[in-house]
């Protein structure tokens, strides 16, 4: 086991063993805690009552925070026609058609997220071995695939963020940075939770919100109180 070091220790023992914190004293606390010298990710943990197995119960989406990420993100859209001069116009940081799509199967990968329109997906499932394993495919379902690409640019370039259970049933979410305020953190939570509370599956039996904490990027997790976070989506 890798041993922990004496900051993380230090950080720890502001920690109350057991405890669950309500959002705001979590908040406060995480970025008490939070030791590192840079600008830590402050990020959300839910450990959910689903099985990811079951396509119905896939926990799946994306949202744009109200207070942003506090990260550059780079898009890359592809497309074709006017659709490239709207992605320009709306700050997309690379646009094109084939000539994209090549320069990925080339190796090329210095971007983010991609957006593109429904006609050039054809194109892309050339090169959906190398964006698919990197969380880069685009997806009509978190609105990268679209013909509305300046909205898509628009969002992703405010701070949209994509969350998914994984196969244990957990969702790891960023809310902003340890250099946000506190009450950035909590509209960010806020609507990050809604969405993921009011997403529960009617085949879900059972809890389903079995925990929650809140970390940095190098620090201890806080356990988040699930009683509050759940009436907080009501």
């Amino acid at each position: 086991m890798k041993k922990k070091s004496p900051k993380y220790l230090e950080a720890q023992k502001k920690i109350e063993s057991g405890k669950f914190y309500d959002i705001e004293a979590a908040i406060n606390l995480v970025k008490e805690v939070a030791y590192a010298k840079f600008d830590e990710t402050i990020e959300v943990a839910y450990r959910l009552g689903v099985d990811p197995r079951h396509a119905d119960q896939m926990i799946r989406g994306a949202i744009a925070l109200p207070a942003g990420t506090g990260k550059s993100v780079r898009v890359a859209v592809i497309a074709s026609g006017e659709r490239l001069m709207e992605a320009e116009k709306a700050g997309a940081d690379f646009v094109g058609g084939d000539d994209l799509v090549a320069k990925i199967a080339g190796g090329w990968l210095e971007f983010d997220r991609m957006i593109a329109t429904p006609d050039m997906m054809g194109k892309i499932g050339r090169i959906g071995r190398i964006l698919g394993p990197r969380g880069l495919m685009p997806n009509p379902k978190l609105g990268t695939v679209t013909m509305d690409v300046a909205k898509a640019v628009t969002e992703q370039k405010a701070g949209k963020v994509e969350y998914r259970t994984e196969k244990t049933g957990i969702i790891h979410v960023p809310i902003g940075k340890k250099s946000f305020d506190a009450d950035k953190l909590l509209q960010n939570f806020k609507a990050i939770n809604t969405a993921i509370i009011k997403a529960k599956p009617a085949s879900a039996k059972g809890t389903y919100l079995k925990s929650l904490t809140l970390s940095a990027t190098m620090s201890p997790a806080i356990n988040v109180d699930t009683q509050q976070a759940t009436s907080l989506a009501n």
